[in-house]
């Protein structure tokens, strides 16, 4: 996109949900100079947490997994996630969630936007109350179409 004569390399967006929510924010926090914005719907974006690392580290022994191997791992693990990138990360974003998401915990928006702000990164955010995390009702659909159109609109503007 940045090569291409019609299109303003400053004006890039990107928006994803879930698995795309995810790419969203590595996108931001790994590549703010080339995303202008985002919009990050329900995404991971501490991979971690979703690890028992005393559940793997048992499961793991006697498999000729080494205590080195299971850092190594849990490393990998924590650089693969969005959080890594926030010391890299400028550029605004607009957290969309559900606050009774069962697939991504609605917490994931809440931490990024705690360290977001703290690095003083211009952070938005939707909650839908009562919300799972694909919605089920149209009116958060339109609400959150909405507020995307408006985050765009004035982030990077047309």
């Amino acid at each position: 996109l940045q090569s291409r004569p019609d299109v303003d390399r400053t004006k890039i967006g990107v928006w994803g949900a879930s698995l795309g929510g995810y790419l969203t924010a590595l996108a931001l926090g790994r590549n703010s100079d080339v995303f202008a914005a985002g919009v990050d719907v329900h995404g991971v974006h501490d991979r971690l947490p979703a690890i028992n690392t005393t559940q793997l580290a048992h499961a793991l022994v006697g498999d000729g997994i080494v205590e080195a191997d299971l850092r190594q791992a849990l490393k990998v693990e924590f650089e693969s996630s969005p959080i890594a990138a926030v010391p890299k990360w400028k550029s605004p974003v607009l957290l969309i969630h559900g606050d009774d998401d069962h697939t991504v915990a609605f917490g994931q928006s809440i931490d990024l936007r705690r360290r977001l702000e703290e690095k003083k990164v211009h952070v938005e955010e939707l909650v839908l109350p009562d919300d799972i995390h694909d919605s089920l009702l149209w009116r958060n659909w339109v609400s959150s179409i909405k507020a995307m159109s408006g985050f765009f609109e004035k982030t990077i503007g047309r």
